[in-house]
């Protein structure tokens, strides 16, 4: 059986699911899909290169979103569908390895622009609301995480004591009123 390009993203995401970014390694991989680790050399040239492409499976769909609440909320259900999500896509983010999170940036990017910050700065604000995405969601996953291994954390740290949906939506209104306030400050000379 020929080995395709997506039986190994596959392959990769599901180990990823069950068994967390830490233990997705190639030879794992390649143990899971019955070949030589070189086997999958021909695909990717290094495991950065597979965890861009499980990156860029999980965001499938993301970079269509429209706005930037859109766009968020649809990017932190996609990182949360996955173990380790967050982590994975800000490691390939960091990385320039996911297309589709540059996809992610240049829609954000594309929204700020028509929200009223100038060219220069539109980048920098849709960055600004990536990491505050990404941020965020890796730190909801880390205390999901020690919540299932049932370890004692303060109230105040659980993930459980609060709506984390409602926090996230907090946050991210926060930025974008701080966005447009921007904006207006440029647009009116105040800056």
């Amino acid at each position: 059986m020929q080995l395709h390009k997506r039986d190994v993203v596959e392959a990769a995401t599901t180990l990823l699911d069950t068994y967390g970014i830490a233990d997705l390694t190639m030879r794992r991989l390649a143990r899971e899909l019955d070949v030589s680790p070189g086997a999958l050399y021909w695909h990717f040239a290094n495991k950065q290169q597979l965890l861009g492409a499980v990156a860029d499976r999980i965001l499938d769909g993301v970079p269509s979103a429209t706005g930037v609440v859109d766009v968020c909320n649809r990017l932190r259900d996609a990182l949360l569908s996955h173990t380790d999500g967050a982590e994975l896509v800000s490691a390939s983010f960091a990385a320039g390895q996911s297309e589709a999170m540059t996809g992610v940036l240049a829609r954000l990017t594309e929204a700020a622009a028509e929200a009223g910050v100038d060219s220069a700065h539109a980048e920098l604000a849709a960055r600004t609301v990536v990491y505050y995405v990404l941020g965020f969601t890796a730190d909801e996953q880390s205390r999901l995480q020690w919540d299932a291994a049932g370890a004692e954390l303060p109230g105040e740290q659980s993930v459980l004591t609060e709506d984390p949906s409602a926090r996230f939506a907090f946050g991210l209104h926060l930025l974008v009123n701080g966005i447009a306030v921007h904006s207006d400050s440029v647009v009116g000379g105040r800056d």
